[in-house]
């Protein structure tokens, strides 16, 4: 069971940590990844983390802006978003799978596992 918070309303340039603990074993042994959904659009991913080597993958949009990290002794990770714009707005979720496949990461379906959302709201 995954469980987001964090999110809240910030103004353009501001910072928010979101963070996505999770309940279960083997919490270690699982990818992680944040995906932001708005009204009408698909869901999309903004960064993704293995566990195998501990790389991270980023949207190009939120490169150089967004840190996607884990606590495996807290059994928690994390989304620092810095520079924060308008266009961020969006519902975040977290999602977990003990499969990475550094092709199709960006692919919901890929995931097994999902928080239940956390509203990110940028004003200008």
């Amino acid at each position: 069971q995954l469980q987001a918070s964090g999110g809240g309303l910030v103004q353009t340039g501001g910072s928010l940590r979101l963070s996505c603990a999770v309940s279960g074993p083997d919490f270690r042994n699982h990818a992680v990844a944040w995906f932001r959904q708005t009204p009408g659009k698909e869901r999309e991913v903004v960064a993704a983390l293995s566990w195998i080597n501990i790389r991270a993958y980023y949207a190009e949009r939120v490169k150089g802006r967004f840190t996607i990290s884990r606590d495996n002794a807290k059994s928690t990770f994390y989304l620092q978003m810095n520079g924060l714009k308008p266009e961020d707005t969006a519902v975040y979720y977290c999602a977990a799978d003990r499969m990475f496949d550094r092709l199709r990461y960006s692919a919901p379906s890929q995931w097994t596992f999902w928080g239940q959302g956390t509203q990110v709201t940028v004003s200008s």
